[in-house]
């Protein structure tokens, strides 16, 4: 079958070594001209299935409630009138009840682990390198209360078959050593020891070489305009040029820009993007860097070390489609690079980045079939693309092969959300 992948991040570049290698002619298209030089280049690193709690929770409105009054929140909302975002956001609010999120929590498990295993995998089947530690995750816990809290948490996912450890700030140093400089006074953390960070951008280089010796083509600086649709397939996908695009079958792995693009197919895809930024920062002197990921659970500014640089993200903030960036963006997660790793980072050596993580209102994915017989789709991934790349590749290849998925992929399609309405709308009929 000839696919046409739309979209050169991580997640479109993983589905199309997978479906290269089970037997498809594959060309991707991304209008940049290179792989994984957007949002893919702007995160974390963390490999993290032992945090894949759903954002959309109990606690999350009250969250959101004081950001659109000013406070200062991990999770931000620029207040404005923008129907996609309204409507994205009443569908998020009905997503926080403690049943819907953990049903959301546990599918997005399923998936990111489903997906670690596969990429452990691949990694040495393709002898891919991309600066990957697997010395676990620390999540780090500044009160007592919240580490209380965080033990709970992880009891779910021990439940699940993870391993995660309850330390104390002294345990927490015997991981990494070089929290034992810093000036934070945590209580506590919580060690996965089963997750792990690398660099998503060099994985996908990697991977997309791996993808061209399999006949994969890549066709960059090419910009997708609009899919002509003709209410029951895709006929063609035409560029910024002016040409058409040819396939049998379709494939929407344009992140947060997917939903823009859905949209000329006559389609809504509930994908809105979430606005993260990150630095690169040199390590000046090793042996008070980490050698270890990890996450301070009160600001969310997580940390991965990649070989001689140090890679920090942190705020999720939803401001529509705008990926400018200002210094002060980037204050807070400075600040917590000295106050965590004092005296470790070359601030005169830094890289800043902005990314859209495209995020669903329950927080799985949409992967597989759409309304359109050709279109599928591989996007909604959050900030977790990293963590659920391969699995996700893995259950689209499954589908388009007509074969049953190694998981359950029925969290994960495109059509769970028109049933969550016509459920709501039945039950609303039933109370009048």
């Amino acid at each position: 079958m000839r696919i046409a992948i739309l979209g050169g991040g991580i997640i479109g570049v993983t589905s199309a070594f997978y479906l290269a290698r089970d037997g498809h002619e594959v060309v991707v298209y991304d209008e940049r001209d290179r792989v994984a030089d957007d949002t893919t280049a702007s995160t974390a690193g963390l490999i993290a299935p032992g945090h894949s709690y759903a954002w959309a929770s109990p606690q999350a409105p009250k969250m959101l409630l004081r950001s659109l009054v000013g406070g200062q929140t991990s999770i931000r909302v620029k207040p404005r009138l923008d129907p996609a975002l309204i409507r994205w956001g009443l569908a998020f609010v009905r997503e926080c009840t403690p049943a819907r999120s953990l049903k959301n929590t546990l599918a997005k498990y399923e998936l990111a682990s489903y997906s670690q295993t596969l990429l452990e995998k691949l990694t040495v089947e393709e002898s891919l390198e991309y600066h990957r530690t697997d010395g676990g995750i620390l999540y780090l816990y500044r009160d007592a209360a919240a580490l209380n809290e965080a033990s709970s948490k992880a009891e779910l996912m021990r439940r699940q078959g993870r391993s995660q450890r309850l330390l104390t700030r002294e345990q927490a140093f015997e991981v990494d050593p070089a929290l034992a400089n810093s000036t934070v006074d945590f209580a506590g953390a919580v060690h996965d020891e089963d997750d792990g960070t690398g660099d998503p951008a060099l994985f996908t280089v990697g991977l997309a070489a791996a993808a061209e010796r399999l006949g994969v083509r890549f066709e960059l600086n090419t910009r997708i305009e609009s899919l002509e649709s003709d209410g029951t397939s895709i006929v063609r996908a035409r560029t910024a040029r002016g040409s058409d695009i040819d396939a049998d079958c379709y494939v929407l792995a344009l992140g947060s820009a997917s939903s823009d693009l859905a949209r000329t197919a006559g389609l809504r895809v509930p994908v809105y993007p979430a606005k993260g930024y990150s630095l690169s920062v040199a390590i000046r002197d090793r042996s008070r860097a980490p050698h270890t990921g990890g996450i301070d659970e009160r600001s969310l500014v997580a940390w991965s070390p990649f070989g001689s640089t140090l890679r920090m993200s942190a705020v999720a903030e939803f401001a529509g489609y705008d990926k400018t960036h200002a210094p002060s963006n980037f204050a807070e997660i400075r600040a917590a690079g000295d106050e965590l790793f004092p005296g470790a980072l070359d601030w005169s050596s830094v890289e800043y980045r902005s990314g859209l993580r495209p995020m669903t209102p329950d927080g799985p994915p949409i992967i597989g079939a759409t309304p359109r017989d050709n279109l599928f789709v591989n996007t909604g991934h959050g900030h977790v693309g990293w963590t659920m790349a391969c699995g996700s590749a893995a259950l689209l290849t499954a589908e388009l092969g007509r074969r049953p998925a190694e998981i359950d992929a029925t969290p994960y399609r495109f059509d769970r959300f028109s049933r969550r309405t016509r459920k709501s709308a039945t039950r609303s009929v039933r109370t009048r």
